[in-house]
């Protein structure tokens, strides 16, 4: 079993055992046990009741976090033309057909995040096995393919702003990033909670039984601290 250093178990004694906490709490003791001595990620773990193994039991989908993740996502784009020029307007250095996919396959993957005009996701779909293994990959599901030139500005606008993508893993977990520790309590909280009514309206047609099993609120080195289902699966105006 592993061994956690002095601050650890110093924060861990500040969650009581077995209590559940409501979204609110959850976030003001993060700020709490929270320990290292630099500006972590904030992270929300759910245990979801799906089977992986099965293809109407996957959980893909995006949340706008009102607060950003405090992280500047390096953005690339595919595209020709007249997207080309626009992407370029929106500050996007990487962009190009092509020559960017030379470039990947070369071991160019020192971005975050792709954008592809949907005329190019026949070229793109030749990287599968490098950006898809890394979670790179243009998908619709997730709105990174762009139909209309006139939507990039905003898609763009939208992904090196607050939204995240997520999806399960192959244990049927979910972890993603909302934020860092020195955002505010409120900051947190209302990231969080974008992030929870998302992945709830995200369950899957092939889901049985209960979706959410359980959430986790933590950061990069703290002890999570476990949400009250009731309280934080609750309609917005429910909470209020």
């Amino acid at each position: 079993m592993a061994r956690h250093g002095k601050k650890y178990d110093q924060a861990i004694k500040l969650i009581e055992p077995e209590k559940l906490y409501n979204p609110q709490d959850a976030a003001a003791l993060l700020k709490k046990v929270a320990y290292a001595n630099f500006d972590e990620t904030v992270e929300v773990h759910f245990k979801l009741g799906i089977d992986p193994r099965h293809a109407d039991q996957q959980v893909r989908s995006t949340a706008s976090l009102p607060h950003g993740t405090g992280k500047q996502v390096r953005v690339i784009v595919f595209a020709e033309g007249e997207a080309a020029r626009v992407a370029r307007e929106q500050g996007i250095e990487d962009v190009g057909s092509d020559d960017l996919i030379q470039r990947i396959e070369g071991g160019f993957i020192d971005f975050d995040l792709s954008i592809a005009m949907a005329d190019q996701m026949a070229k793109v779909g030749k990287l599968g096995r490098i950006l898809g293994r890394r979670g790179l990959m243009p998908n619709p599901r997730s709105g990174t393919v762009v139909r209309a030139v006139d939507d990039l500005p905003n898609v763009l606008s939208e992904v090196r702003g607050g939204r995240v993508e997520f999806r399960n893993d192959r244990t049927g977990l979910l972890h993603v990033a909302v934020g860092k520790k020195s955002f505010s309590e409120e900051q947190i909280l209302d990231n969080m909670m974008s992030l929870i009514d998302a992945v709830n309206r995200a369950k899957p047609t092939g889901s049985k039984g209960v979706y959410v099993q359980s959430i986790t609120l933590t950061t990069s080195m703290s002890p999570g601290i476990p949400l009250d289902l009731s309280t934080a699966l609750a309609p917005s105006a429910a909470r209020r």
